[in-house]
């Protein structure tokens, strides 16, 4: 199946590494422009060595920050089609009565409202052009619940109401809204939560990590790209009547 996604407008968060990485390379090979941001700059200009690919150094918990990089991109762009909330961070690990409030605060700011932040610009775009792609990244946290990761899991529970209630809002406009659910993701940041899972439970890493794996039938962990291959396919043709979803990619 050819995606067709030749000239596309796109903008992806957190794209220096993991998910994001991937999915601003898949867009540019198959002809999209796409604009990148990240904070870790050396990290951001390797993914930008792609004439496809443009990016800056933003922050989406600093709405200053974001507010600037989405007025840039959209501007350089002339508009924008697709929008991948990517970022996120992992929160606090440990029960529910030991963890910091604040450090919830700053899980729900990067996690959830940085979406806001990145929306509120795409959206009367979208509208206006009666056409338009957003993708929230939650996690399957955001389905079932995740253990001494109270915060991450509130949070992703978050994105799956606030992308539901985009697509009824934004559905008349020809803008269409999608949450994936990742399952566990190969990467340094999978390496981060299990070792935050093994600090809170005393249990070895190895151990920690097999538990993953079993949780899901295919007995497997996901690999960046494959998320990158579902957020094209909304994008594409194929996608133009799919919204309001919710997505897993996660191996059950």
């Amino acid at each position: 199946m050819k995606l067709d996604l030749e000239d596309l407008r796109v903008v992806v968060t957190a794209a220096a590494a993991g998910i994001g990485r991937a999915t601003a390379q898949m867009f540019a090979e198959h002809g999209a422009h796409v604009w990148a941001c990240d904070i870790d700059e050396e990290a951001l200009a390797i993914v930008c060595e792609h004439p496809r690919i443009e990016g800056h150094i933003a922050d989406v918990g600093d709405t200053t920050s974001i507010d600037a990089f989405m007025t840039e991109a959209m501007t350089a762009m002339g508009g924008i089609d697709v929008l991948v909330n990517n970022a996120g961070i992992a929160g606090p690990g440990g029960h529910v009565e030991d963890v910091d409030p604040a450090d919830v605060s700053h899980t729900l700011d990067v996690d959830v409202t940085s979406m806001f932040r990145t929306s509120r610009h795409a959206i009367p775009e979208m509208k206006a052009a009666g056409s338009g792609l957003i993708v929230n990244i939650s996690s399957t946290a955001g389905l079932h619940g995740f253990p001494y990761r109270s915060a991450y899991a509130a949070a992703k529970w978050a994105v799956i109401g606030l992308t539901k209630t985009m697509a009824m809002e934004l559905g008349e406009y020809g803008v269409r809204a999608n949450v994936i659910c990742p399952g566990s993701i190969t990467g340094e940041r999978m390496d981060h939560v299990v070792e935050l899972e093994a600090q809170a439970t005393g249990r070895p890493t190895d151990d920690i990590r097999a538990g993953f794996a079993a949780q899901v039938s295919m007995r497997t962990f996901i690999d960046p790209e494959e998320i990158a291959q579902t957020i094209c396919v909304l994008a594409s043709p194929a996608g133009l009547q799919i919204s309001g979803q919710v997505l897993s990619v996660d191996g059950h």
